[in-house]
This record gives structure tokens, sequence and C-alpha cells, in this order.
């Protein structure tokens, strides 16, 4: 995309490499912290809170992106290092700054997701777990036949996995209270930005091409008569 070209030649110098190496490293870091010292109450101080953001707490507008997921220490592992593959491999197929950018739309989609819930009265927490899956779906629709192992131990195609989060985007948006639903939006922001354009010439190559199997079928069955 020509803008995105435009940006690069002006911003890149300012582009931080190997981000993903230090939102892992950091996520693993408040994981430690949370684990050993419940009292640090590191996920209350570093939420994405709009009202608190309001008041003055305006470090939230970052720190929420060093909270990892509440799970497991073994399954965290497991996560952070996925989060790292997903990342790096965008990186290395994008350059720095492109990640970046990536990146930062997701992250400003979902900040202006939590105040637009806020001013809606909603006081709900606005995780970066939305955020993470956009990573992942341009994941998938870069390496879509890359295989990971489910469980462990099941080798799936990525792309597979991509169907269930849109699925579970879906999901989020009929069933879920108010700030997952702008969650959900503001995660898939970046990804229509970046793709968008892409997936339309697609969808049109695919009704073209079924005219014009539709119209070669109904020539053919027209000459059999």
């Amino acid at each position: 995309m020509k803008w995105i070209n435009r940006l690069e030649r002006k911003f890149r110098r300012y582009a931080i490499s190997n981000l993903m190496t230090y939102i892992v490293i950091l996520n693993a870091a408040v994981y430690v912290i949370s684990y050993m010292i419940p009292n640090s109450n590191l996920f209350a101080k570093f939420s994405l809170i709009p009202a608190l953001i309001l008041k003055g707490e305006v470090w939230r507008l970052v720190t929420f992106l060093f909270l990892p997921p509440l799970t497991s220490p073994i399954w965290i592992i497991f996560t952070l290092y996925f989060y790292y593959l997903v990342g790096s491999n965008l990186e290395n197929q994008w350059g720095s700054f492109r990640f970046n950018l990536y990146y930062l739309i997701g992250v400003l989609s979902t900040i202006a997701a939590a105040f637009i819930g806020f001013a809606f009265g909603s006081h709900g927490i606005i995780s970066t777990e939305h955020l993470n899956l956009s990573l992942f779906l341009a994941f998938a629709y870069l390496f879509p036949n890359f295989e990971v192992l489910l469980f462990f131990f099941l080798p799936i195609k990525v792309k597979y996995i991509a169907w269930l989060n849109w699925a579970f985007i879906v999901y989020s948006l009929i069933l879920n209270p108010l700030p997952i639903k702008l969650a959900a939006v503001a995660s898939v922001v970046n990804y229509f930005i970046f793709f968008g354009s892409d997936l339309i010439t697609t969808l049109k190559l695919r009704r073209q091409t079924y005219k014009n199997r539709k119209r070669f079928r109904d020539a053919f069955k027209n000459n059999r008569r």
C-alpha cells in the first residue's frame, strides 16, 4: 500500500526491532512477579481502565500490553513462546516498521474501544487477548500451512485455527458484553487495514471464477441438447 510505503520511508528509523521479544519478556516478568509476590497487584495497577487513566494514571495506556494471560505456569510458557513465534515471523516477513505499525494500530484500536465503552457506561477491563489474536490472524493469512502442535502432540495447520478464531470473534460480537464486543472489533481493524484490499481482490476473483464456470457449464448443457 502506497501510504504505508510513504510512512516507512519517513519513519523507518524509529521502528523498534524485535518488538515482540521485549513484549514477551515483559509479560513473563509480570507473570513471575505476580506469581511469586501476589500482593504486588500488578494486574490491578497495569490494566487498561479508562476511569483511572482520566484521573492521571496514564501509564496504563502502555502497561496493559505487559499483562500476560492468567493461566498455569506450564501453559504460560507455551503461550508466550507462541506470541514470540507469531510476532518474530511477522517482523521477518514485513520488516520492523510494518510490524510496529500493525501492532500500533491494534494498540490504538484497543485503547479507543476501551474509552468508547467507558463513554457508554461500561467499566469492564479490556485485555490484550483480542490484540494478540489480531497478530495470529495476520500470521495465519501469510503462513496458512504453517503447522503447530495442538495440545503438544496434534499437528494442525494454522489456517484451521484461524477459522476458529474468526468464530470466536463472531461469538464475542453476538453474545459478549459491550467491552468485549468493542475489543473484538478493535482486534481486526489492523487486519483489514493491511489485508482488506487483498481480500476484496480475492473475493472478486472467486466470484468471477464462479461465473466463468457457471457460464461454461450452461454452455456445455446447451450444446448437448
